[in-house]
């Protein structure tokens, strides 16, 4: 691997950390529930994309199969919790 791409994924997985730990944060202290909905998403994408970032770093393809359950999981999360928060329930 060279220096540059390896410097370049050190840099993705701390950005993404952080923003991972700003979206659990929000979801903590979100006034709201719609904020803590999308702070919820927030964090699914950050996770997917530090599992992503992380398969591409140690070269194995196990974490993108990860990566996609959890898009798949908080996709499904984020519309049943939209649909609630709208209708009261989830399923009619």
């Amino acid at each position: 691997m060279t220096t540059l791409l390896a410097f370049a994924l050190s840099y993705a997985q701390i950005a993404l950390a952080l923003a991972a730990c700003l979206a659990a944060l929000r979801i903590l202290l979100g006034p709201r529930a719609q904020d803590r909905v999308l702070a919820l998403e927030a964090l699914y994408v950050a996770t997917m994309l530090l599992f992503i970032v992380t398969g591409m770093r140690l070269g194995t393809p196990f974490l993108f199969e990860a990566a996609l359950v959890i898009a798949v999981a908080g996709f499904v999360g984020t519309v049943s919790a939209a649909k609630f928060l709208l209708r009261g329930e989830v399923i009619e």
